[in-house]
């Protein structure tokens, strides 16, 4: 059985594959960055250390981002 990089001789066969990698880990970064930085300002741990330990390429981190919502503003 081959795969498709094999024959295409590694990733020098798939120029795109190195700058994709390289967009997905910086998107990654970003939103985690966030997320993390949310869930520790709001004192959950759950949701730190889950979305510390998965990752999701951002996925997790911006569903959470959507749904924590903003702190109510203080009076």
């Amino acid at each position: 059985m081959t795969f498709p990089l094999q024959n295409a001789g590694g990733i020098q066969g798939a120029p795109w594959l190195a700058p994709l990698i390289a967009v997905l880990a910086i998107w990654s970064i970003i939103w985690k960055g966030l997320a993390l930085w949310r869930s520790a300002q709001r004192g959950q741990k759950v949701w730190f250390i889950v979305m510390l330990v998965l990752n999701t390429v951002g996925i997790l981190e911006i569903i959470y981002l959507l749904t924590a919502g903003r702190r109510p503003a203080k009076a």
